[in-house]
């Protein structure tokens, strides 16, 4: 039992190991386009919910939108980075 159980796991992380081997890079940066615009999206509905709120939601709403920025910023220098790669 435990030396089919060794084979048999031993033969997944091969596979693995040869998928990533033979695998090809793929330089696609639509779905990263598609996450930014969402982010984008929600900066945009977190500003509105802010000023609906007199800014007041104890300093978390500038701290959400603190975290978007930088969420944003990072996808587009994904989106960046994908394309030079290309």
């Amino acid at each position: 039992m435990k030396k089919t159980m060794l084979i048999a796991i031993l033969s997944v992380c091969l596979s693995f190991a040869a998928g990533i081997a033979l695998a090809e890079k793929v330089h696609d940066w639509a779905d990263l386009e598609s996450a930014h615009h969402h982010v984008q999206e929600a900066m945009q509905e977190m500003n509105r919910a802010r000023a609906a709120n007199h800014y007041d939601m104890a300093g978390h709403g500038a701290k959400a939108e603190e975290h978007l920025r930088a969420a944003e910023h990072e996808l587009h220098e994904a989106i960046e980075a994908a394309k030079a790669a290309k």
